[in-house]
């Protein structure tokens, strides 16, 4: 069975991005999403592609599917970035939390996410469901698909 590992990250997240722009009515973008900077201070202009929303989306489910439960502050430090210093040298931030918050929130809503919680009832961060692990495998295994036809040595690996 092909999984995510199996695929290029970019590949699979792009395919994503497109199913869940057309089949999920839950993930989209608010209004004050085009005029956002994605990674706070570390950026110097919002994102050019509008699209944006859902690929971002798209990575998120990639990261919970690889990374397993994560929180949100693992997730901002995953899609920081420096910024430039004039004089003095350059330093990490995190990205914007509030971005990442309405996506799992609306990922949540769409029944892909859930929230893990310990045995004291503290969140530990978000999972995929079942049916958000069957979604990522099943794109996965379009995109191999895809790619196998563009290198047939692939062919070997591939799913019957």
């Amino acid at each position: 069975m092909v999984t995510v590992y199996d695929v290029p990250p970019d590949r699979l997240i792009s395919a994503l991005a497109e199913y869940l722009k057309k089949n999920v009515p839950e993930v989209n973008p608010p209004p004050w999403a085009m005029f956002v900077k994605t990674a706070g201070p570390a950026r110097l202009r919002p994102p050019d592609n509008p699209g944006w929303w859902y690929i971002r989306a798209a990575s998120i489910l990639r990261k919970l599917y690889i990374h397993g439960p994560v929180g949100i502050e693992r997730l901002r430090t995953a899609y920081g970035g420096r910024v430039r210093g004039k004089v003095k040298p350059e330093i990490f931030k995190k990205g914007s939390g509030a971005i990442i918050r309405k996506i799992l929130q609306q990922l949540e809503k769409a029944g892909l996410v859930y929230k893990v919680k310990d045995k004291n009832g503290v969140i530990k961060g978000r999972a995929l469901t079942p049916e958000g692990r069957s979604l990522l495998d099943t794109i996965a295994t379009k995109v191999f698909r895809e790619v196998c036809k563009e290198v047939p040595e692939l062919k070997k690996y591939a799913v019957p």
